[in-house]
């Protein structure tokens, strides 16, 4: 059996050291020094590789109707995964501490484990803990193991023997591998042991989902290198003081990326907002001056959000600009065409903007409605509550066409929309007859007089 040691590496020179420095002797900088796993091969060892060695295949031969997907019992969730947990994949679970990781890992539980076998293992809470959160859920359930663990080859000791259907690690940041010195949680612990756990469930063909703790900055904790070895990365975004949950896919191997889920954080766990346009508008106000509507595509789903926006004098030499939801340049060119193209001045004016309900729209098919919002609240002009914008705001004031425009059309008359602007170059894309007004605009100033014009 191969010997394992650990060895300190620079990650500027190479440079190998049984023992840590602060300051690499070889290229003198500093913090360089990162622990590594180092394996001394054996006879033994290099006979065993040999005798594992598969040879290649043709493409053609290679079936893929076995290819299984367990269903989790949310229908959200399995959207964003594709359509279910593939066999045998690795999926990474990242959110703000209380976001709902471990409530809706505990809510698959009790779907899956009609007839599945799961093993839940947790690193931070005790097996009491985890029984009071799951009597909370309504999870009882006779297939579902708890062990708590944080030491991985004793975690994959009884994942051989036991054979689960389905393994949850809560959390990565919690477990440690013996051989390693450093502490738990820090950047080798939790790449080397993501590795192993990923050895195990790809041999034994058993899907493994892991929870991963976020730093400051808002991405998963540990290195990066952790999102390549693992098939699926997922990540719960919102405010952890507001009730509504989006789950968006960072990386699938077996699905699109660009499928969001949307849940509500209630006292019996996650539910499903099946209609998340009508959660995102609800309490919208009416005659107000400053908001207005916008369609996002998210994936296959179009979804409907307020934008607000507010002007008001400076009282600074420099006028102050911010933005919530809504990518914070973007708006900064938004204005400078407003200004330079359109004619709305805002150089001494404080410029605010917010996407309504925690979710974050990046998509540039909402360029005209963030600056409606803006043109609205300067000139104290409310945009009909019926009215919705739609379209790409370009440097020369005009309003370039979009894709998907049927499907955002037709959301927006679903919702009760009788007002929708869009760009003029989609008109032709509308092919059918709709029971509401539909304007197509070349430029800001069009757009800002089709919306307000009764």
């Amino acid at each position: 059996m191969a010997k394992i040691k650990s060895v300190y590496v620079c990650s500027e020179c190479g440079y190998e050291s049984p023992k840590w420095y602060g300051k690499c002797p070889s290229c003198g900088e500093w913090n360089t020094m990162n622990e590594e796993i180092k394996e001394q091969n054996s006879t033994s060892f290099n006979r065993t590789r040999v005798t594992n060695y598969t040879p290649p295949v043709q493409i053609k031969d290679i079936s893929t109707t076995d290819e299984i997907r367990y269903k989790t019992g949310l229908s959200e969730l399995d959207r964003v995964l594709g359509g279910g947990i593939v066999k045998g994949s690795l999926v990474l679970l990242g959110g703000d501490p209380g976001i709902g990781k471990s409530t809706i890992l505990l809510q698959i539980c009790e779907f899956l484990g009609k007839d599945k076998k799961i093993l839940y293992v947790s690193g931070e809470e005790s097996k009491r803990q985890l029984k009071l959160r799951a009597t909370r859920l309504n999870v009882n359930n006779d297939n579902l193991y708890i062990q708590t663990q944080t030491d991985v080859e004793l975690i994959s000791e009884t994942i051989r023997q036991d054979k689960p259907d389905l393994v949850m690690i809560d959390s990565i940041q919690t477990m440690s591998l013996t051989e390693l010195q450093s502490s738990p949680g820090s950047i080798t612990q939790v790449r080397e042991c993501t590795n192993y756990l990923m050895r195990v469930a790809k041999s034994l063909d058993i899907p493994l989902i892991i929870v991963g703790h976020v730093n400051k900055e808002g991405s998963i904790a540990g290195p990066k290198v952790l999102e390549h070895v693992v098939d699926a990365v997922l990540h719960f975004e919102g405010d952890k003081q507001m009730s509504y949950r989006i789950l968006r896919a960072v990386k699938n191997r077996y699905g699109s990326t660009n499928e969001i889920g949307v849940f509500q954080m209630t006292d019996s766990g996650l539910i499903e907002v099946e209609n998340p346009s009508m959660m995102l508008l609800s309490g919208r106000p009416k005659n107000v001056s400053g908001t207005c509507v916008a369609c996002a595509m998210e994936g296959t789903r179009p979804i409907l959000a307020e934008i607000q926006g507010l002007v008001t004098t400076t009282g600074y030499g420099n006028p102050r600009r911010m933005s919530t939801g809504f990518d914070y340049n973007r708006m900064s060119l938004i204005l400078a065409v407003l200004e330079k193209r359109a004619g709305y001045y805002f150089s001494n004016s404080d410029t605010y903007i917010n996407v309504v309900g925690g979710l974050r729209l990046d998509e540039t098919a909402v360029d005209i409605a963030v600056g409606m919002a803006l043109v609205s609240s300067l000139k104290d002009v409310a945009i009909p509550e019926h009215a919705i914008a739609i379209g790409e705001i370009g440097l020369a004031g005009e309003i370039r066409a979009v894709n998907h425009i049927s499907q955002r059309v037709s959301e927006a008359i679903r919702l009760g929309f009788k007002r929708i602007v869009i760009p003029y170059h989609n008109i032709k894309d509308i092919s059918k007859k709709y029971d509401a007004e539909i304007i197509g605009v070349k430029n800001v100033r069009q757009a800002f007089e089709a919306l307000t014009n009764e």
